[in-house]
Order: structure tokens, then sequence, then C-alpha cells
């Protein structure tokens, strides 16, 4: 079904959950600007795009940069107009001990993960606001809900992106700008491929109801809802999307299993 998106600016869209996002919207008849760190990775999605009849650029992008996203922002307003939806889906994650976690991998995590988030949706929020109509969804984690060991830096910069979500929905909510967050779980993508052992898959399974890996489009159909005009009454929310990981709590009681 194809709907009224206009254009949608994808960070992170080169792979993972970003990559998936870009290929739904597309598939909806949004004009998708694909953006990356990656610009080979950003042309060869918006490649796979145009080649399925869609609309779509690649342009890099570093979203630690403020002047990068000026300049992709200046750029999609150049060639497809105003952005519609944004999905701030670019992240790092590293993964150190807490006593020996080092500022210079803090503030590098932070700089990406948040004020990246924050750069992108003001600037996206600036064009938005002028119309009256716009979608903001940012990609946080079921971390930014629950700590985990040696996330120190991610997962707070992720309960950090829940934060700026809502104050973003409470001042765009008025002039017609819907702001809000998705929590994917275990998501199979080359972030967590690159960086979870078998054991930690094996662990995280077990705490998951629906037993089993999510996939990117699990997290993509969660967002075209979220940026659908469908969805204008839907703002400042934190949607989870983890099988059930979240909502199970302690899910081993003494000898039980589940």
């Amino acid at each position: 079904m194809r709907e009224n998106y206009g254009t949608a600016l994808i960070t992170g869209g080169g792979s993972g959950i970003g990559r998936a996002a870009a290929l739904a919207l597309a598939q909806r008849g949004a004009r998708v600007v694909v953006t990356d760190l990656r610009l080979e990775s950003a042309i060869e999605v918006a490649r796979e795009i145009t080649t399925a009849g869609g609309e779509a650029i690649g342009i890099a992008l570093d979203v630690g940069d403020a002047a990068s996203i000026l300049s992709a922002f200046d750029r999609t307003e150049a060639e497809f107009g105003n952005v519609d939806v944004l999905v701030n889906s670019a992240g790092l994650l590293l993964v150190e001990p807490l006593l020996s976690f080092s500022p210079e991998s803090w503030e590098r995590v932070m700089r990406v993960n948040v004020t990246g988030t924050f750069l992108a949706s003001q600037r996206a929020a600036q064009g938005m606001a002028e119309r009256g109509y716009g979608r903001i969804v940012n990609i946080t984690s079921v971390s930014g809900l629950r700590a985990g060991v040696g996330r120190t830096a991610y997962g707070t910069s992720k309960a950090a992106i829940i934060g700026l979500t809502r104050q973003f929905a409470l001042e765009l909510g008025p002039l017609g700008v819907t702001a809000n967050a998705i929590a994917p779980g275990a998501i199979e993508t080359p972030m967590t491929l690159g960086t979870y052992s078998d054991e930690t898959w094996e662990n995280i399974l077990a705490m998951v109801p629906a037993k089993r890996r999510g996939t990117p489009q699990d997290i993509a159909e969660a967002i075209v809802y979220i940026a659908s005009p469908a969805a204008s009454y839907v703002n400042g929310e934190t949607l989870t999307v983890d099988g059930g990981y979240v909502a199970a709590g302690m899910t081993q009681t003494g000898r039980l299993r589940v």
C-alpha cells in the first residue's frame, strides 16, 4: 500500500535497521534519502530502491559532525524538497567495563548517538514546523530501559534519546510534528553480529519470550507505522519491539523454566 510519506531521510541507512527502514518506506511510496558514514553503502541502498522503481539518493553523512548534518539536509532539500520523515538510525556501540570506560569512548558514543540525533532532529524540525507537518522517529534500544554489562555509554545514550524524544514531542506537538522512539531488542544487524558472542546470544534468547532473534524488518514495519500520516496522535511514545524481552522481567524463578 502506498501512502503520502513525502521525503524521508534515514541516517545510518546503509545497513541494518536503517537499510530496512529505507526499503520499507520506499515500498510505501516515499522519496528516500539514504545517508550513511560509508557513502558506498548509502549509494548501494539507494540504487536498490531506484532499481525497484522508487526514488532515492545516497549521501555521505557523519552524524558526529554538525557540518556534515547541515550539508546532507541542504542537498536533500535541493534535490527532493523538504524532509517530511526523519529516521535517526545511525548509532555507535562500544562495550567496555564500567571501571575502565575511557572518557574518549564515552564522548564518542554520546556525540554520535545523542548529539547526532539532536542536531539532525533539530534541523529537520525547523522545516517541519514551518509546514505544520513532520514525523521524527528515533531509534533507541532496550538498553535505554534496562542496564547491561559494558554498556555504560551506550545504555546511557539510548536513555537520553528517550528523554530527547519526549522533549521534541512536547515542543513540536502544537506545530503538527510528532517525535517518537522505537526501542529494538536483540536484532541481527552488522553491529550486533560483530559484537555479540554465541554465548551472549544464547543468554539473551533465554530471556526473550518469542525465542528468536529479531530482524531489521521487524523494526522497519514499526517505523513505517510511526512515520505514517495515520500515526498523527502518537507522540512522545517509546515503542519496544523486542519479542517481549522487557515485558518478561524475571523469566526464571527457582527451578521453574519458561
